[in-house]
């Protein structure tokens, strides 16, 4: 498993103690005036959904949509997250002060959804303050990732197969929408998606499959016409749930975890050959 260690430390945030009250603010809500402004240039609208079809494997259909994961998907940020939930943990002596591990990471933490953190993480502290913890976290994640983020390999060459087809596209995610809206914009991605969808703006979050079905919704596309990239088990979940095939991203998670929650086959990014097998026929 490629370590989710990153070597760069950046200070922390003034972190609350549970004991301390601190004014409620909107995390990331300071990083628009200091972003460029990536991907704002209006395009035109795009052509009507072509009819792709897959490869004989695939069993759905033909392929009308493409729906994304954000985090770990889109860009490598799943060792930002790790980064800034081990120092933050560890700040206000959660398991004694040992600092949590990657597996930790990875079976807690890795594609849940923040309201269901609290009650992992922090069972024994008020919801309000859990929430207010889990919110200076994001805003820890949002410096990180203004310096560091960087964006799966073969990001560009599916773009760029989507847009010349014509295919309709989402984001779906369990992450905060300034963070979406965030990461979005500095992968210059903002007008590229079609509609967001964001998991505590549904009636259930990831790994139930609200989000995934508001987004084909949102898309007039039936499940058998459209196909999702993922790299969480909860998101691989929630896919399947929705009825869609879905394509793990391997890069931190384990492959053998993703294909047991129903992930069709695992790449490691969008280079990956078996993607494009599947893909140009």
């Amino acid at each position: 498993m490629q370590s989710l260690h990153h070597p760069t430390i950046i200070p922390l945030p003034s972190t609350p103690h549970p004991h301390t009250h601190r004014t409620r603010h909107h995390f990331c809500s300071h990083f628009p005036s200091t972003l460029p402004h990536l991907g704002r240039q209006r395009r035109p609208p795009p052509a009507p959904a072509a009819v792709v079809s897959p490869s004989s494997s695939w069993e759905k259909g033909p392929i009308e949509a493409v729906l994304f994961d954000i985090d770990g998907t889109l860009c490598d940020s799943d060792p930002l997250h790790f980064y800034a939930f081990r120092q933050m943990l560890q700040q206000v002596g959660f398991n004694n002060g040992v600092p949590i591990n990657e597996e930790f990471f990875i079976e807690n933490i890795s594609g849940r959804h923040n309201e269901d953190l609290c009650g992992i993480l922090l069972p024994n502290w008020d919801l309000p303050k859990a929430r207010k913890f889990l919110q200076d976290k994001e805003t820890y994640f949002c410096r990180l990732a203004e310096e560091q983020l960087e964006a799966i390999e073969g990001l560009d060459k599916v773009r760029k197969w989507i847009e010349e087809r014509g295919i309709k596209r989402a984001a779906v995610t369990n992450a905060p929408r300034p963070n979406a809206e965030l990461i979005l914009s500095m992968l210059e991605l903002t007008n590229f998606f079609e509609a967001v969808i964001i998991g505590n703006e549904c009636e259930r979050a990831k790994p139930f499959p609200d989000p995934y079905l508001k987004a084909l919704q949102a898309l007039q596309v039936s499940p058998q016409h459209a196909f999702v990239f993922e790299d969480s088990v909860s998101g691989v979940k929630a896919g399947v749930g929705a009825g869609m095939e879905v394509i793990g991203i391997g890069r931190r998670n384990p492959d053998e975890l993703l294909k047991e929650a129903g992930a069709r086959f695992v790449i490691r990014d969008f280079n990956d050959q078996n993607l494009w097998t599947q893909l140009l026929v």
